[in-house]
């Protein structure tokens, strides 16, 4: 393994190289970044994310048909639509992602904005206790609430990740990193303001392994939970404030020689 100094450099001059506005264009963010309304942010960025496995331009092609659905004001739809409206979400499908599991997205977040402003609240449940959960935590509690509501199907649950199964919870992961995190790049949006970027977990994807391990800076062979904690500790010996930022590094590095997959 190379020392900790020679993989610190090498970390800043990737992400220095692909933590710029130009990453934008191509990557599902772009969907959120099309919107100013902070629950419109919100909800199309955690669908979206939802959303990111497989082709780029799948994933951003898919997510724009879903919110032309909901006539590009999804936050609107969801707080006002009538159940005649519902109807043209029939159909609609992303790989297993399907209208049944659209209707009870839907449903959530109706239900969660009723009571809250922000989605953030969603992560800090229970309310009273969970403010300084880490991480981990905070991803089961979430899960736990999405799927709280009396009606629910249990094929959407695959579509929510929880680390009480062993995820590596790639896409939540990556949904707060946008979420949270503040950059001078102008990528992520630091619209939340109570989870803290040191406390991010790296979003755990193919590509990210690949190039950890080649590193050696990832020895566990399982891709599950265990994995992600392994990972973020060491990025966070190298950046203790804000270790995910070197997911950019990471993934860039990775995606070389395959740009279009997440």
């Amino acid at each position: 393994m190379r020392s900790s100094q020679y993989i610190k450099d090498l970390l800043e001059e990737k992400y220095a190289l692909y933590a710029t506005t130009t990453f934008i264009e191509s990557d599902p963010i772009s969907i959120p970044k099309s919107y100013k309304r902070l629950q419109d942010v919100e909800i199309t960025a955690f669908w979206t994310a939802m959303f990111s496995w497989g082709q780029r331009a799948t994933i951003i092609n898919k997510s724009k048909t879903l919110f032309n659905l909901m006539d590009n004001a999804p936050y609107d739809f969801i707080m006002n639509h009538k159940d005649k409206d519902l109807k043209r979400f029939d159909g609609f499908v992303h790989r297993t992602f399907n209208s049944s599991d659209t209707l009870y997205f839907i449903e959530f977040l109706r239900h969660h904005y009723s009571n809250f402003e922000s989605l953030e609240d969603a992560f800090l449940m229970p309310i009273t206790n969970n403010k300084t959960a880490p991480i981990k935590e905070k991803l089961i509690n979430f899960h736990n609430y999405f799927f709280s509501l009396t009606y629910f199907l249990d094929r959407t649950k695959k579509h929510i990740a929880t680390p009480e199964r062993k995820s590596t919870c790639k896409r939540l992961n990556m949904f707060l990193r946008w979420m949270v995190r503040t950059d001078i790049e102008g990528i992520d949006f630091n619209l939340w303001k109570r989870i803290k970027p040191s406390e991010l977990m790296i979003p755990y994807d193919v590509h990210v392994e690949r190039v950890s391990k080649s590193l050696g800076i990832l020895k566990r062979k399982q891709k599950d939970w265990l994995a992600v904690e392994e990972l973020t500790s060491y990025l966070k010996s190298l950046d203790p404030l804000d270790p995910v930022k070197y997911d950019y590094a990471l993934f860039g590095m990775g995606v070389m020689d395959h740009k279009n997959l997440y």
